[in-house]
């Protein structure tokens, strides 16, 4: 099974030089990394691209212009170009533990969105790591918030890992599932534009369409690396589309992969 780890990015290349750094240490390496990148400029796109060259690894550059928040779109040009079978999503500030990519390959299964949790890092401990460019975190180190989510144990993992239907806590930082049910609820809905609720909307046609939900717990850890966030509004249009999706029990959106190749 040929894996694609897909990672979103923006006008972030020290954050990103580090994800790459622990993808290099991965147990079970991905066979292509897909940057799906939301409007840096040219100047970081460079850096980012030296950067991934330095990895010896296959991987693919997906750019679009900077419009305001559009990470539905990217992540599904990116999805296009993915020659995996099964599809890993991580944020682009999202340090891995080594057993990250075996851990969701572990729990993977056809018709299953497996949703992981991130590990967030203080402001000090990010600053120190960015100096050092030292990414050995683990359950001891100094500067995690909420300690708990970097405890990795494959026995607790066993007991606490559990599936639901229930669209809270849905974050695309930390997900995977198999390319071909990302295709069959046609991926992200291009509609959305502006922070907020795409992801909740995706998960939503996909449990529609009879697919199930799967919480790991104490396995496939990610370290969030710390940044100012500004006020995130959800635009009125983008609740609309999720609550749509949500009552009328939409499976397809009518905005996503499939309008993106007829557009080519």
């Amino acid at each position: 099974m040929k894996i694609s780890l897909l990672i979103t990015t923006y006008n972030s290349p020290k954050f990103l030089e580090l994800v790459l750094k622990s993808i290099l240490i991965q147990t079970h390496l991905p066979d292509e990394i897909i940057i799906a990148d939301d409007g840096s400029n040219e100047e970081n796109v460079q850096i980012n691209k030296k950067n991934l060259q330095k990895t010896g690894l296959k991987y693919k550059y997906i750019w679009q212009e900077d419009k305001g928040f559009r990470a539905a779109l990217i992540r599904n040009k990116a999805i296009l170009t993915a020659d995996g079978d099964y599809i890993i999503g991580i944020d682009g500030d999202m340090i891995l533990h080594k057993d990250f990519i075996k851990d969701h390959l572990k729990h993977a299964k056809k018709g299953r969105f497996i949703q992981g949790s991130r590990v967030l890092i203080t402001k000090k401990i990010t600053e120190k790591i960015l100096d050092t460019k030292k990414i050995k975190l683990n359950f001891f180190s100094p500067g995690l918030k909420n300690r708990k989510n970097a405890i990795h144990s494959n026995f607790l993992a066993s007991i606490f890992s559990k599936t639901n239907k229930s669209l809270k806590g849905t974050k695309t930082c930390n997900f995977s599932m198999f390319k071909e049910d990302i295709f069959k609820i046609n991926g992200f809905n291009n509609e959305f534009i502006g922070w907020g609720r795409e992801d909740s909307e995706f998960l939503a046609r996909f449990l529609n369409n009879n697919g199930e939900r799967f919480d790991i717990k104490f396995n496939a850890i990610a370290f969030h690396l710390y940044h100012p966030e500004s006020h995130k509004i959800i635009p009125k249009k983008n609740e609309m589309l999720l609550k749509e999706a949500i009552e009328k029990k939409i499976i397809k959106c009518k905005n996503g992969l499939n309008q993106i190749k007829e557009t080519k």
